[in-house]
């Protein structure tokens, strides 16, 4: 069923208020900890909504805790260790494989016996330095959440078909992954998420309209930080580099996961919303 929307700004308090509503029945009759994905391709504002719906969620009275599938990667130095045992791509943080999978899900099942005694805490990582901040510095929770909000990129994403992976999507590819080994065992790490993609209860997905799209609202977020003298900034040859790490699974989450997936929201190329749709 198809519900028409007018064009507003995304993500906005609207929206997240409207998917709470949607799920609310569900999240309210649910005798654990309710399991929400949000999935959406870089600089389709996911971080934001996610956090503006744990925001709305906590003022109706449901204990809601955000995991970022980000703070999950591995450190630069075991990523390092996979460049030489795996292949030199995997240095580059993003594709699966380089996320600790098993740590985000035993944190999942440890939220619902969360308690002062057993408190649960879970990495954040400082993408600045390249690492997770000091366990200090992780997040702690001392009871158990009525609603669990996990987002980051591709989430849902099933593995490719073999044969699509012949083929080079970009230069990258074609120069520094000239015999797909290191494609095929991105993909083949892919496998390994589908457990933690069943955890859901139900999942979002942000709509970009195209790769190239995706590729312009990342750049302007980079532009941002530029402009802000950030330390760790990318110029324009750097960042189009970084990009194509993405780009094959991106078109793959571009192409399937609508179907997959139980709301989807549709963006414009401004990131205005034209379109929300429930299964």
């Amino acid at each position: 069923m198809s519900t028409p929307k007018p064009r507003i700004a995304a993500p906005n308090a609207s929206l997240a208020g409207h998917l709470l509503d949607q799920y609310a029945g569900r999240i309210a009759r649910s005798k654990r900890p309710y399991i929400l994905g949000l999935s959406g391709l870089q600089g389709s504002g996911k971080s934001t909504l996610a956090r503006e719906m744990r925001t709305q969620a906590e003022a109706r009275g449901w204990a809601t805790e955000v995991l970022s599938l980000d703070d999950f990667y591995y450190s630069r130095s075991e990523r390092e260790m996979m460049a030489q045992e795996i292949h030199p791509l995997l240095r580059t943080r993003g594709v699966p494989g380089t996320h600790e999978i098993e740590l985000l899900l035993s944190v999942l099942a440890a939220l619902p016996q969360a308690s002062e005694r057993l408190p649960v805490s879970w990495p954040r990582f400082d993408k600045g330095r390249d690492t997770r901040l000091p366990p200090s510095r992780w997040p702690r929770v001392a009871r158990p959440p009525q609603l669990v909000i996990v987002e980051g990129w591709a989430l849902g994403v099933r593995p490719q078909l073999q044969s699509a992976l012949e083929t080079p999507v970009n230069e990258l590819e074609r120069r520094e992954d000239i015999d797909g080994r290191w494609r095929h065992w991105v993909n083949k790490q892919l496998r390994g998420y589908q457990p933690l993609w069943r955890k859901f209860d139900a999942l979002i997905v942000l709509q970009a309209p195209s790769w190239n799209v995706v590729r312009r609202w990342r750049g302007e977020t980079e532009q941002a930080l530029i402009a802000r003298h950030a330390p760790l900034a990318m110029d324009a040859p750097t960042l189009a580099r970084f990009l194509q790490h993405f780009e094959r699974l991106s078109r793959h989450a571009l192409a399937t996961l609508p179907a997959l997936a139980d709301s989807v929201v549709e963006y414009d190329d401004d990131r205005h919303m034209i379109g929300l749709t429930h299964a």
